[in-house]
């Protein structure tokens, strides 16, 4: 069985022309069991999908958007084909699979096929495409708001409406009118954090966020328990610890951690 190899990060190969071949590399994985815990869900894939060729990278996460589903990447397209080809319909955890090529090229193939100047521009426009959807679903969810002010006489939602807002945040319409929901704002260097167990503190949050390109520090709110502001000195970090942090277990209890963009 071929053994799974790390990414490489600090060397890269000599500089080779992008092919169309490299979007070959990289596959996605859905329908998977959204019950099973990730770390036995990559063991799980690891078994089945090293058979076919060496995988550089594989990344399974939890948040609800990415749940069911795996990406992999392999060092050949010909193991991506032939896995696609005999593991398709192959039930895992008593679910078939579905297999087919991802759209865009992960991490793991640029930095194995590329030069340090192709890898931070593919990282600029992922991140770039990512803030742009982000700012379009928020724009969407304020419509979707608008259109269901409530109807006073002849005059349409001509006051502003109050709407109840997260401790701490500002409005993110001077105007007064709907406020956007937190889980919809566009990308912040400023996180606002959220349900944290009472003994937390700055140390505790430091060495959560402090991993994170770019952190600045976390303020805590004179008064106020369970919520904290995590400041990053550019939206990238902040992107990176959301994407990681969110729903994260702390305390002997396990609180579920909510982490969100500040309002602007």
């Amino acid at each position: 069985m071929a053994a799974v190899q790390q990414p490489r990060s600090n060397t890269f190969v000599a500089h080779i022309p992008l092919l169309r071949t490299l979007s070959k590399l990289l596959l996605i994985v859905k329908n998977l069991e959204e019950s099973i815990k990730v770390d036995q869900l990559k063991e799980a894939l690891t078994e089945i999908f090293s058979e076919y060729g060496t995988i550089i990278d594989l990344v399974a996460k939890t948040n609800l958007k990415a749940k069911g589903q795996a990406f992999i990447v392999f060092d050949t397209a010909d193991s991506a084909e032939k896995a696609i080809e005999e593991i398709q319909g192959f039930e895992l955890f008593e679910k078939p699979m579905v297999l087919d090529y991802a759209k865009s090229r992960s991490d793991a193939t640029v930095l194995k096929e590329g030069t340090p100047d192709d890898f931070e521009m593919h990282k600029r426009r992922r991140l770039a495409e990512k803030e742009r959807k982000q700012a379009m679903e928020a724009a969407e969810a304020a419509k979707r708001l608008k259109r269901a002010a409530p109807v006073i006489g002849n005059d349409i939602a001509a006051r502003p409406i109050k709407a109840a807002r997260g401790t701490g945040l500002k409005s993110s319409n001077p105007a007064g009118g709907a406020v956007v929901p937190e889980e919809y704002l566009p990308p912040n260097k400023i996180l606002f954090i959220q349900n944290l167990p009472d003994e937390y503190g700055i140390d505790e949050l430091t060495a959560i966020f402090g991993r994170f390109e770019g952190f600045r520090e976390v303020r805590l709110v004179p008064g106020r328990r369970g919520i904290a502001f995590v400041e990053y000195d550019a939206e990238a970090g902040a992107i990176s610890a959301k994407e990681n942090t969110t729903g994260m277990g702390l305390g002997d209890e396990g609180k579920v951690m909510k982490v969100v963009y500040q309002r602007k």
